[in-house]
């Protein structure tokens, strides 16, 4: 029930705390621009006017627009903590995320999902949370931890858990597989994220009634309009790696957009700092040809309802006063953000408090041996599959190339720009190394190593030679987990994720230098790809297409089996 205050407030008997005149409202309920006042009382809209006010601002036309929504994002690829994350997103627009915490839980189960809980609890973003349903993945690799139907089913009653993430394991769920099934009955009635790349006719049909009534995993605009078509909400990714915006914005429209909303998925600290958040998503969906209005709505209100967030997305009395000031809607400059009606960033700078928590429960989780690890590929075939990489994508291809033998064993071939690949478990000491090749890098000395490799965040390292190989795992378990650049036996650059191998406890600011310091280093050892270390965090992840490398081996993922090496 709302109180006394607000009640009055609205009625125009008590005072309003802010009254902002002659703005030009985007109401994205009617879908229009009107110019007037809007009134804000206890962290609520209150009404289009007020005949007493704490503080008047005179917007002299400038726009208002509701708050901004991020309809599914991994705060620890961000590699920031939750209040370093929150400090970076709020001047850019986005006053509210649903946040997927799997990448932790997939380290630490529960452990890390309540550390995410109790470290977004008092920031100035609303930030909400799915419960992971995939912790490992796939059977197919080893993760820090599983979490069972049960352990769901209490995640699932956890205050601003608003149901179930993102359910890759389709296959799973096509062949009825008992776990996963009790995983969507725990979440039945409430929303559930789908992730089925590909997934077409019959077998779509079936997901979808399964439960899972999302989809961001489109490239194509034919896959798109087909799960639309079938009843899917569309959320149109645009992070660092996979950007799809351009290939799937025609299907917004004013008819669509109900169903059509946008997220990152996945941003680099670097750019979230050089490109933005969800304010860039809507430059680029405006600058795509996408009517502003249509644009905005599906960034907030739709949103908002797609996931069961009744006060938010609009700006109207009886929703959550958060929205932004902007001058041009085109070119969608944010100059001033609100959050529950307190101004908390401002001519791109937070102004807000993002307390940080003491993390010392999501340190020291990186559990390897080095003494033990070998790289070593015995030649047992002429043919082998190689991992392909595609540039911007998730994605891989399969190669089948001829590898170099030298004495009876594959080596790194870098004129050919075939390198190993290998994914060493971490979590839990069991030595398991995963053994490949790789095509896309171009790294002509050196080795590249990292413990984010989606999902399972293992250690995954691509390399020229077996030793800087080594000395990459080797330095990354000294940081408790981190991004690092090797060659000829010296560590060029890094960066230490700490908190639970995944995110960094620094400064925006140093995250972004010393990332830019990875991919420099990265360049000077030939690399041709922008973002290296985002590419190769997904050459690990077993439930996107075609090829991939757990620490149990190599992976078809169309099959959804472990294969050999080498082609017979």
């Amino acid at each position: 029930m709302i109180g006394d205050r607000l009640f009055g407030a609205a009625k125009g008997d008590e005072p309003a705390d802010l009254l902002l005149r002659g703005a030009r409202i985007v109401d994205v309920i009617l879908g229009e621009i009107r110019q007037g006042d809007l009134a804000v009382a206890g962290g609520y809209i209150v009404g289009f006017g007020a005949r007493k006010a704490e503080e008047i601002i005179d917007l002299k036309g400038k726009y208002l627009v509701p708050g901004l929504i991020d309809a599914h994002v991994h705060i620890e690829s961000s590699q920031l903590s939750p209040a370093e994350f929150a400090r970076a997103v709020l001047p850019h627009g986005t006053t509210c995320v649903i946040a997927d915490p799997h990448e932790i839980a997939n380290v630490l189960g529960l452990r890390g999902i309540r550390y995410m809980l109790r470290a977004t609890e008092s920031l100035p973003l609303r930030v909400f949370f799915m419960a992971p349903s995939c912790v490992p993945s796939s059977p197919l690799e080893n993760a820090g931890a599983t979490l069972s139907a049960e352990e769901i089913k209490e995640v699932l009653s956890w205050d601003r858990v608003l149901g179930l993430g993102e359910v890759m394991n389709f296959p799973g769920v096509l062949s009825r597989d008992p776990e996963v099934w009790a995983k969507l009955e725990a979440a039945h009635g409430k929303p559930i994220d789908g992730h089925a790349p590909g997934l077409s006719g019959y077998e779509l049909w079936a997901y979808r009634l399964a439960g899972p009534r999302t989809e961001h995993e489109c490239t194509l605009l034919r896959e798109a309009r087909e799960k639309l078509r079938a009843g899917m909400h569309i959320l149109i990714r645009e992070g660092t790696t996979a950007r799809n915006l351009s290939a799937l914005i025609p299907l917004l429209s004013a008819h669509t957009a109900p169903f059509v909303h946008f997220c990152t998925d996945d941003r680099h600290p670097e750019t979230l700092h050089t490109e933005g958040h969800m304010d860039d998503v809507l430059r680029k969906a405006i600058a795509g040809g996408t009517d502003p209005l249509v644009a905005i709505a599906a960034a907030t209100i739709h949103a908002a309802r797609a996931y069961g967030l009744v006060d938010l997305g609009a700006l109207a009395p009886g929703f959550r006063a958060d929205f932004l000031v902007v001058s041009d809607l085109e070119q969608f400059e944010v100059e001033r953000v609100y959050v529950g009606g307190e101004l908390v960033a401002e001519g791109g700078r937070c102004l807000a408090e993002c307390p940080d928590i003491p993390a010392g429960d999501v340190r020291g989780t990186v559990d390897v041996d080095t003494g033990a690890l070998s790289f070593r590929i015995p030649a047992e075939g002429k043919k082998a599959r190689v991992i392909g990489v595609v540039p911007g994508q998730v994605v891989t291809e399969g190669l089948i190339l001829e590898p170099k033998e030298v004495g009876g064993e594959v080596v790194a071939d870098p004129e050919r720009d075939i390198l190993k690949l290998a994914v060493v478990e971490r979590h839990r000491g069991t030595g398991n190394v995963g053994l490949g090749l790789v095509r896309g890098f171009g790294l002509k000395r050196g080795a590249l190593g990292s413990t984010v490799a989606h999902d399972s965040h293992n250690i995954v390292v691509v390399g020229t030679n077996d030793g800087d190989m080594r000395l990459a795992v080797a330095r990354l378990v000294e940081l408790g987990g981190g991004q690092v650049v090797i060659a000829d036996g010296k560590v060029l650059a890094e960066l230490p994720l700490p908190l639970g191998g995944l995110m960094s406890d620094l400064p925006l600011e140093e995250v972004v230098r010393r990332s830019g310091g990875l991919k420099k280093a990265s360049r000077s050892l030939g690399c041709v790809l922008p973002d290296p270390f985002m590419q190769l965090s997904f050459l690990a992840l077993p439930v996107i297409p075609k090829l991939k490398l757990t620490d149990l081996g190599l992976v078809d993922v169309e099959r959804f089996e472990l294969t050999s090496l080498f082609v017979e």
